[in-house]
């Protein structure tokens, strides 16, 4: 069933309604409300306000959602004691169980947030302004695209200034961009259909196909598509729309963007298989430029509320999008994930002054290696009377030492000499490798967004290792001088190896075991002579054939990863154990069932042979 929630839509202004049979507004009461509400609709809120006012004091019934857009107006105007009031009177009042309730109920946490955000330290780090010379002073202007030395964007600009004051289309303009100024606006030459937006671009790496929306408005109802077209001469060719698997009829898709590697397009719809209003969906492209069956992104990305506007920073590997429905700064916020070779991660909020109080949608960075915030250019009304503006926002790039110590577990004395090694926990790569000093100590430094693990061995021990956070907003360290100890290494004694996942009933190894797995290889380069048998284990579960079959399988899968590692494979052997060495009961006293127990037999194990 198709969504009756409607996306924020920057790029439109809608209709007042409802209107009588003869076309007149019905009433005094009407005519206020509707006024209040095409304020807000074409973002004037602080011409809407007044008619809101006067509306919350009409009879609910006829008006249910007065109160709730009302509350909305005074957060976009930064009255946020008033805001919070009105929106729990409205909670009160509205006997209604949907969505404006539940966007009620956040919009009281987005507030407590606000609060938080504003007072934040360390705010000075960041700068963020208009982006200035010619950018055009009359309609919207926003989806920044940077590409190459090249500004894309979309803007309802007036052709002249005899036409300022007429309504224009959407489309799509590009210009020389420079440290947060715009220069030499034209045109982009993608041939239009007269009565028809369109823009929000994104361009393959080879810029020879740019991807773009198209949409119309009729009766306040806006219907959209997503178009391609070919590079031609200095300009582009005629637009093709997306297969219907995309452009599903009666439905809308919008925002395309495409991945650097050109073989997966990100694109936001409310077609069916969506979890609300607008969600993210991708679709793979194959190397002769067929395009697969879209694919939700999943309930990690996509919530309630609208999700739009996606976007790839592949130096950080970092996709950031706009949502409305997750806690933030109140309207549509920018959100940053980043895939751990299964699944994306929780979205986190960017937090102010990335995000305001307003609409924040559409995001490009040119920030080097992990800093993603150093060098952003996004649109925004933050400022505005009315429309989207561009944005840009620098933020200082400041290294942080984070240090350690190692120590052995038994005595807690340093370890001198012993290797540090810090993974990239996203890649799963290794960007350094220290030695520790004669007091076991080490340091290296962090940079945002980059979740790291420090893996430590020495000659003698086991690997053990240390997550490290990224650092706060307010640029604070976050973990100094944490000590890591390291066990000393005993013959035939079984360790367990935690967080070592396969496939269902298969020996494939689940890309996320790589991380345990790694520090085994530590182990062998800090201990090359050792011999170590690899086991793997099961529950009492299936019959004793199956079960030999699938441990042995298991615990070569493992051994041939530690090979493509660079261990030597004669210092390795592999043997599954099946369900005989239990550590803990399969089934409870009484014969029931005893889930942990069984969890705790599937297990993969080392034993040290020889040292």
């Amino acid at each position: 069933m198709k969504s009756s929630h409607t996306a924020f839509s920057p790029y439109s202004s809608q209709q007042a309604k409802p209107k009588n049979a003869d076309g007149k507004l019905s009433g005094k009461e009407q005519v206020i409300y509707n006024l209040a509400e095409c304020y807000r609709m074409l973002h004037f809120p602080a011409k809407a306000e007044p008619y809101y006012t006067q509306a919350v004091l009409f009879d609910k019934a006829k008006f249910p959602l007065a109160r709730y857009w009302y509350a909305t107006t005074l957060r976009s105007l930064q009255k946020f004691g008033e805001a919070e009031t009105a929106f729990k009177s409205f909670l009160s009042e509205y006997p209604n169980s949907d969505k404006y309730k539940d966007d009620a109920n956040r919009e009281v946490a987005n507030l407590k947030y606000i609060q938080t955000q504003l007072n934040k330290k360390g705010l000075d780090i960041y700068t963020v302004a208009k982006t200035g010379g010619e950018v055009p002073d009359s309609g919207a202007v926003y989806a920044p695209v940077l590409f190459n030395d090249m500004l894309y964007f979309t803007s309802t600009k007036a052709d002249n200034e005899a036409t300022r004051l007429q309504v224009h289309n959407n489309r799509v303009y590009q210009a020389a961009y420079t440290d947060g100024m715009v220069n030499k606006v034209v045109r982009t030459t993608i041939p239009e259909i007269k009565d028809m937006h369109q823009g929000v671009v994104s361009i393959t790496a080879d810029g020879n196909t740019l991807y773009f929306t198209r949409w119309t408005i009729v009766k306040g109802k806006k219907t959209s598509a997503i178009y391609s077209s070919r590079k031609s001469g200095a300009g582009w060719g005629e637009p093709v729309a997306l297969p219907a698997t995309i452009n599903v009829p009666g439905y809308n898709s919008q925002q395309a963007y495409i991945m650097p590697d050109g073989k997966q397009l990100l694109f936001s719809s409310d077609q069916p298989g969506s979890f609300g209003g607008y969600d993210l969906f991708s679709v793979d492209i194959d190397a002769s430029g067929n395009f697969g069956k879209p694919v939700n992104m999943g309930i990690m990305i996509n919530s309630a509320g609208d999700e739009q506007a996606p976007y790839f920073h592949s130096l950080s590997k970092t996709m950031v999008f706009s949502t409305n429905g997750r806690i933030g700064m109140g309207g549509m916020d920018f959100f940053y994930t980043k895939h751990n070779g299964v699944n994306w991660n929780e979205p986190k909020n960017f937090g102010y002054p990335v995000n305001s109080v307003k609409e924040d949608i559409y995001f490009t960075s040119r920030g080097r290696a992990s800093n993603i915030l150093e060098d952003v250019l996004f649109s925004s009304d933050r400022n505005a009377v009315c429309c989207l503006e561009l944005f840009s926002l620098k933020k200082k790039h400041f290294d942080k030492e984070i240090s350690g110590r190692i120590v052995s577990c038994d005595s807690m004395t340093p370890i001198s000499g012993a290797t540090v090694k810090i993974v990239d926990t996203i890649n799963n790569t290794t960007i350094t490798s220290k030695l520790t000093d004669a007091d076991g100590r080490y340091s290296f430094i962090i940079e945002e967004f980059q979740p790291l693990q420090a893996i430590a061995s020495a000659t003698g021990y086991y690997s053990n290792s240390l997550k490290f956070d990224s650092p706060t907003e307010d640029g604070s360290i976050t973990l100094k001088n944490p000590e890591l100890c390291l066990q000393l290494i005993e013959i035939e004694k079984p360790v367990v190896v935690n967080n070592v996942y396969y496939d269902f009933n298969k020996a494939d190894l689940r890309p996320e075991s790589s991380t345990e797995l790694d520090k085994l290889v530590t182990m062998f380069e800090a201990n090359p002579d050792i011999v170590v048998e690899i086991s793997s284990h099961t529950d009492s579960k299936g019959s004793n054939k199956l079960n030999q079959r699938l441990s042995n399988a298991r615990a070569k899968s493992v051994v041939d990863y530690l090979v493509s590692k660079g261990v030597d494979k004669s210092k390795l052997k592999a043997i599954g154990y099946a369900a005989t060495q239990p550590i803990a009961p399969n089934t409870n006293p009484d014969g029931t069932d005893n889930p942990d127990g069984r969890q705790q037999n599937r297990r993969t194990e080392f034993k040290v042979l020889k040292n």
